[in-house]
């Protein structure tokens, strides 16, 4: 009975060890089967790679190829003549000819500067005049008679003491039916209710902030509205919108006041008869 147990036994252990080596050599050859197929995997991906690369460097090249046979259209025209081409295009949009504001002395500032005024100086001259840019006066010009335009001529007024500017500040008046105040402003004529002639206004244009500032006072202290010419010797504060130039003499008051004349008409639709620019700079005094 023991011979035949240890038989049966001997017989497992046989059977056992032949499992096992067979599982490992089925194991060695798994293994290596995975590893032959990573290796393939990775060549066959690098060279894929490696293809894809070679192609994408070939199509950048036929494109930078490409790039310098095609002609591109203005790619002779050299730098300055494109500077050129940009400020004859702004010149094209402006509200007059560059040389109509240049005529005018309107670019023409003071000897001072004001802190408010110093970013809208271009340079001083020899003698220490400061110089606006035309470029920013005609933006500014617009902006000051866009805002402008947003009230009726009822709800504005313009005052302007300052003589060199009567003539022109009238003419605007009665054309465009804004009231106007030159010789005097009426103090108190915004504030105080028991004027005979007390007047309600939405936006008060102020030529000058030194000799207008009684009108400027009374329009602050009711909380309306302010468009302010301002030479460099100005202070702007209290003002919704600035006009900058020379404020000082009847040609620069003159464009000043044309402009504001002729765009607000059409801006509101007013039509009306106004005179040509040299009337409003005292060239032409026939009209």
């Amino acid at each position: 009975m023991t011979n035949v147990i240890k038989k049966v036994v001997k017989k497992v252990e046989g059977a056992i060890e032949d499992t096992i080596e067979d599982i490992i050599s089925e194991g060695k050859e798994l293994i290596e089967n995975i590893s032959n197929e990573e290796e393939k995997a990775k060549k066959e991906s690098s060279e894929s790679g490696v293809k894809n690369l070679e192609a994408k460097k070939k199509a950048l090249l036929e494109k930078v190829k490409e790039l310098k046979e095609k002609k591109i259209e203005g790619a002779e025209i050299k730098s300055e003549d494109l500077k050129e081409l940009v400020k004859a295009k702004k010149r094209s949009d402006m509200l007059i000819p560059l040389d109509d504001y240049v005529k005018s002395g309107i670019y023409l500032g003071t000897r001072v500067v004001t802190p408010n005024m110093k970013p809208c100086v271009y340079r001083r001259r020899a003698d220490g005049l400061a110089i606006f840019n035309t470029d920013l006066i005609d933006e500014k010009l617009k902006e000051g008679i866009a805002y402008m335009s947003k009230f009726a001529p009822e709800e504005i007024i313009l005052v302007c003491k300052r003589q060199a500017g009567w003539k022109a500040a009238e003419a605007l008046s009665k054309i465009t039916g804004i009231r106007v105040f030159t010789k005097k402003y009426p103090a108190g004529i915004l504030t105080n209710t028991q004027l005979r002639d007390f007047s309600e206004n939405e936006l008060t244009i102020i030529t000058d902030h030194w000799l207008d500032k009684n009108a400027l006072v009374d329009t602050l202290n009711t909380k309306k509205q302010v468009l302010m010419i301002c030479d460099t010797n100005n202070f702007s504060q209290g003002s919704n919108q600035i006009i900058i130039g020379n404020n000082k003499s009847q040609r620069s008051l003159g464009v000043i006041f044309y402009l504001m004349t002729r765009e607000y008409c059409k801006s509101r639709g007013i039509q009306a008869e106004i005179p040509d620019l040299d009337w409003w700079t005292g060239e032409d005094e026939s009209q």
